[in-house]
């Protein structure tokens, strides 16, 4: 079989794989969009698209479909009961809304606008990379310093590329085949996922006890779906141990009974329908080193997702536009200049988030406490401003005022409170600056 050449192998064409695509294919670079399936295909997902992934698409001047609904406020409604209203402010840098799109439409557009621009598709599954052969034409063209890699397809193709990027996912197989993960630290997740046909009006994370005084190890949700209906989910922490995932299915049930007591749900479905999806989640940059020589990972295969509440899109996003970027500056030093952008972006709230996601999900009778203490309709209220921005990482750039600096004096204690975890250290240890960022 035949050897194509590109400038970068992108190994995924989900939100992160294709703002990658689009932003080097804009600029002239030759990009392989890779994937193992067409489009369009489902992804268990909460389907909101966050302010930052908003302004990221805003940045691209792409503009989400007709189909999506806006949503801003979001509620949280503790182990009681008891609901707090979170604001959502409108940031220097980033809109007071996110959006509500079902992925399987959210990410064919993506899609279809990288190959607009200039992307080659290529639907396989990746089966190794590994350093090119010394006889094959063309691997002198990799620039001095950077012997580019060999991508061998499940069809019999190979590619070749300078630069590989890894957007596939959580269980990423880019990841796997550069060594870029360290099994016994990534903090696990599974979430599961159902479309039910009742509206809802504002976002709701809940913080559910499945038995009293003891938290469900992980975060609920209801947020507004497709087509007037409501998006239902339940995703658990597992921390290491990837066999706990099964949890999330086999109590979705009882978590959209628990709902219906709420008021939130009146229907009578229990969530078996063709519309249940799940998918795993790799959360808060541990586990995984972002980048080395040549091999770039974006999205949740680099870890980026909120451990706190569970977002990824648009740190999905916001690191494929990195990505693209670093390669473009020079792919010979794209792993040190990403590793720097990630840092600058995400490192100091995901060091926070991380450990207190491991903090909190081993110990249940703890997070109830937390969770009832920060639901008081007191502390609640009092709290809910700076909650708010600290919770869904929109520090920088939050507008002056109370909340943001409620949140500025998490982010201080947080920072002092878990640097010396062993999460902490591992976050140091492997985002150390890196020899050759410039």
């Amino acid at each position: 079989m035949s050897t194509e050449r590109f400038d970068v192998a992108e190994v995924g064409s989900g939100p992160a794989g294709s703002v990658t695509a689009l932003v080097l294919a804009r600029a002239g670079a030759r990009v392989a969009l890779v994937d193992k399936a067409a489009f369009p295909r489902d992804k268990a997902c909460g389907d909101v698209v966050g302010p930052r992934g908003v302004a990221v698409l805003r940045d691209l001047g792409l503009v989400p479909d007709a189909g999506t609904t806006e949503v801003g406020d979001m509620v949280v409604v503790g182990p009681s009961g008891r609901r707090v209203r979170l604001p959502c402010f409108e940031g220097s840098d980033y809109p007071g809304h996110g959006v509500a799109v079902p992925r399987h439409r959210f990410d064919a557009g993506l899609a279809e606008q990288a190959l607009e621009a200039g992307a080659t598709a290529v639907t396989a599954r990746v089966e190794h990379i590994g350093a090119p052969p010394a006889t094959t034409s063309g691997a002198a063209d990799a620039e001095p310093g950077h012997g580019g890699l060999d991508v061998g397809l499940d069809d019999g193709r190979r590619l070749q590329a300078d630069v590989v990027v890894g957007a596939d996912g959580a269980t990423s197989r880019v990841a796997d085949a550069a060594g870029l993960v360290d099994a016994r630290r990534v903090l696990w997740g599974f979430a599961v996922r159902v479309y039910l046909d009742e509206p809802v009006a504002l976002p709701h994370i809940v913080l559910w006890e499945p038995e009293p005084g003891r938290i469900f190890p992980g975060y609920g949700w209801l947020f507004p779906g497709p087509d007037g209906r409501a998006n239902a989910g339940l995703g658990i922490g597992t921390m290491a141990q990837r066999r706990a995932g099964a949890g999330a299915v086999r109590l979705l049930p009882d978590f959209l009974q628990h709902l219906r007591h709420l008021g939130l749900l009146r229907g009578t479905g229990n969530g078996s329908g063709p519309g249940r999806l799940g998918g795993w989640l790799k959360m808060g940059l541990v586990g995984t080193t972002p980048a080395a020589g040549p091999v770039l990972l974006t999205g949740d295969a680099a870890g980026l997702v909120n451990p706190l509440q569970g977002e990824g899109i648009a740190h999905a996003m916001t690191s494929g536009r990195l990505a693209a970027e670093a390669v473009l500056a020079g792919p010979a030093t794209a792993a040190a200049r990403y590793r720097q952008g990630i840092a600058r972006a995400h490192l100091d709230y995901h060091r926070i988030a991380a450990a207190a996601h491991a903090g909190l999900v081993g110990r249940p009778a703890a997070a109830s406490v937390v969770g009832r203490l920060l639901t008081h309709p007191l502390l609640g209220r009092a709290v809910a401003g700076g909650w708010s921005i600290f919770w869904n990482e929109l520090l920088e750039g939050a507008p002056p005022g109370r909340a943001r600096a409620l949140a500025g004096a998490a982010s201080v204690l947080g920072r002092a409170v878990t640097r010396p975890s062993a999460t902490g250290r591992w976050l140091d240890r492997v985002w150390a600056p890196a020899p050759g960022a410039s």
